[in-house]
């Protein structure tokens, strides 16, 4: 009994230990053709999505001819994007916008002069053509990120730890390099124009609009380029409302909104004569906007769009007025009759 199951055992452990090895045999003969072929793991560079890699100033190449060692080659791109220092070959190979494979095709139509059917390799060995992109501002932690492929916005602000409760909704983008490999719908705006910068230099977009899916809100981010989430400016609220603070204007906030986010004016507030005390460009002195808040409240008139440091002030109303006189004689009375001794108040419930 004992040698029957041992021998089950065995079977069993010769039957799984052989599956991966049949899968990868099978795997090997649909991809390459040839029975018993291994599968060929993805390259790194693969799994960083950069395949289509295409090629700038100052990337790397290593280029090896097989039985030709003389002919080997290692060098970079120069500046007009060429590779114009192989053996032999006198005219320069345009590398610029071009993957290695499609310089490889042109490397060995060149060497096929001089060889019989040259087996040439190109291996990229600098990806350096490539600034980095900033982003920073209402970010959890400023970010250089290095694009080796076509990113977006997007990407690029979760690379970054997303947005923080300062972001005002706007995020701006500087371009400070020329496109360089401008694709099929790509805007290649030139950086300058009469020796002034292009409007195009500067690109401001909605986090709603990128939130809400909006293709025209997700553009592609060059290298070099700034982005900045934006942060918001502040407004403070003084006077007669109910917890006095400063608030962080985000984009579209009214009176009536930062009013209601610090609890409102209070009972003794003269609600009918906010002031708005506004700085003007080019001005020392500020400007002063009254609002009757409380026709803003029965929709009588427009609610005001505040902007960044603007100074809300919302006065106490006079001492004479009836609405004063209301409330403290209120008061009075209530604190009169708590106040009251218990026998004397006495206590009633009606069915």
């Amino acid at each position: 009994m004992k040698a029957k199951a041992y021998t089950l055992l065995l079977a069993a452990f010769l039957l799984t230990s052989s599956l991966p090895l049949r899968a990868q045999q099978q795997g090997g003969g649909q991809a390459g053709g040839a029975q018993g072929a291994s599968v060929v793991p993805a390259s790194s560079a693969d799994s960083q999505g950069i395949r289509k890699y295409v090629l700038g100033p100052g990337d790397t190449l290593d280029i090896r001819v097989f039985g030709q060692p003389d002919l080997n080659w290692t060098g970079e791109v120069d500046d007009e994007g060429n590779l114009s220092s192989l053996p032999f070959i006198e005219k320069p190979i345009r590398a610029q916008c071009r993957t290695d494979k499609d310089i490889q095709k042109d490397v060995i139509a060149a060497y096929t002069k001089f060889l019989r059917s040259p087996q040439i390799s190109v291996r990229i060995t600098g990806r350096n053509s490539r600034t980095p992109a900033v982003i920073f501002g209402a970010v959890p932690a400023a970010t250089r990120v290095q694009m080796m492929r076509r990113v977006r916005l997007n990407e690029v602000i979760t690379s970054a730890g997303g947005y923080t409760e300062r972001a005002n909704g706007d995020v701006q983008i500087l371009h400070t390099e020329p496109l360089m490999c401008p694709e099929l719908g790509d805007e290649a705006e030139p950086l300058s124009a009469d020796d002034h910068l292009a409007a195009s230099v500067f690109k401001v977009y909605k986090i709603a609009d990128l939130l809400a899916g909006k293709p025209e809100a997700n553009p592609v981010i060059r290298p070099g380029d700034i982005v900045t989430a934006m942060e918001s400016k502040p407004v403070y609220i003084t006077g007669n409302v109910v917890s006095p603070q400063p608030i962080l204007l985000r984009d579209g906030y009214t009176l009536s909104r930062v009013l209601a986010m610090v609890g409102g004016p209070t009972t003794g507030a003269k609600a009918s004569d906010v002031r708005i005390y506004r700085s003007e460009l080019g001005s020392t002195e500020l400007k002063v906007i009254r609002i009757n808040f409380d026709e803003v409240k029965k929709k009588k008139r427009e609610d005001v769009v505040l902007q960044p440091y603007d100074i809300i002030e919302v006065p106490k109303a006079s001492d004479w007025s009836a609405k004063v006189l209301l409330t403290g004689l209120t008061k009075t009375m209530m604190g009169g009759v708590m106040g009251a001794p218990a026998n004397i108040l006495q206590y009633r419930v009606i069915y």
